[in-house]
């Protein structure tokens, strides 16, 4: 019985020693990874101003695995917080837009590999300018210009319409508007975004917003419903305009609007 109870106490005392062995080597246990780490921020290269790209770095991280990483673009005020993701910006480089113009932007760098993720954001570059030299939010040059090179404090100016038939008469089915839309002087802008609607409504037709080409005007058709005319009487046929540039507020950045009107003959 003695020479069974040491050959049993040797094997516990194997087994536990064999045990410590394996808790302080690591051995029959995988490694754990570690989620990356971030010891330089990412930063952004590229000339804030308009039109001009800009690139982040990754920055440097550390951790084991393959580290890969993901890419958002930040809108932010003139001091860099208040931030907001900017739509659809998630790749390596980014464009700069009209909407960035008086703000800054930063770039968010999001670092995976197998045991998680973490996200470092570079500092905001400086305040983005338009793409004009100056202060006027007009680019340089002369002719035409597109309204994605305009900025605030130019402002489009609807300066030209035509609408066939005219005059408008009582039979009238569908009338073809065409507005010119500048800015800078006279200069004509191409692809501003142009809104009619007649005033009173139901009298003709909302197209749907009409683009400036190379020469400045937009064409939209509108068709007669209902309302027209609006009286026995009526001479005139009014119509809200609205040009734009697309991104902008609707009542904001350089959009313009007025009202223009055309004349009527009811006996016609």
């Amino acid at each position: 019985m003695k020479k069974i109870n040491r050959k049993v106490t040797v094997g516990v005392l194997a087994a536990v020693m064999l045990g410590v062995f394996a808790s302080v080597t690591g051995l029959g246990t995988a490694a754990r990874q570690a989620a990356p780490v971030n010891s330089v921020p990412p930063a952004i290269t590229g000339t804030a101003q308009q039109s001009q790209t800009l690139t982040t770095s990754n920055g440097t991280w550390t951790g084991t695995g393959t580290i890969s990483y993901r890419y958002q673009w930040l809108r932010c005020n003139r001091s860099g917080n208040g931030c907001n993701d900017i739509s659809g910006a998630t790749d390596r480089t980014y464009t700069l837009r009209g909407a960035d113009v008086g703000n800054t932007i930063r770039a968010r760098v999001t670092a995976t590999n197998p045991d998680g993720s973490t996200a470092a954001t570079s500092a905001p570059t400086a305040v983005v300018t338009s793409s004009s030299p100056g202060a006027t939010g007009c680019p340089t040059g002369t002719g035409p210009v597109s309204v994605t090179a305009l900025a605030p404090p130019a402002r489009l100016t609807i300066d030209g319409q035509s609408l066939a038939p005219s005059p408008v008469g009582r039979s009238a089915g569908t009338l073809t508007a065409r507005f010119y839309v500048s800015a800078c002087s006279g200069r004509a802008v191409q692809g501003a975004l142009v809104y009619v609607t007649a005033v009173p409504y139901n009298q003709f037709s909302i197209p749907p917003e009409g683009t400036t080409g190379a020469d400045g005007w937009a064409q939209l058709s509108m068709n007669r419903l209902g309302g027209y005319p609006a009286t026995p009487r009526q001479r005139l046929l009014v119509m809200f305009v609205r040009a734009r540039k697309q991104g902008e507020s609707l009542l904001g950045g350089i959009s313009t609007r007025r009202l223009v009107s055309f004349p009527v003959n009811l006996r016609g």
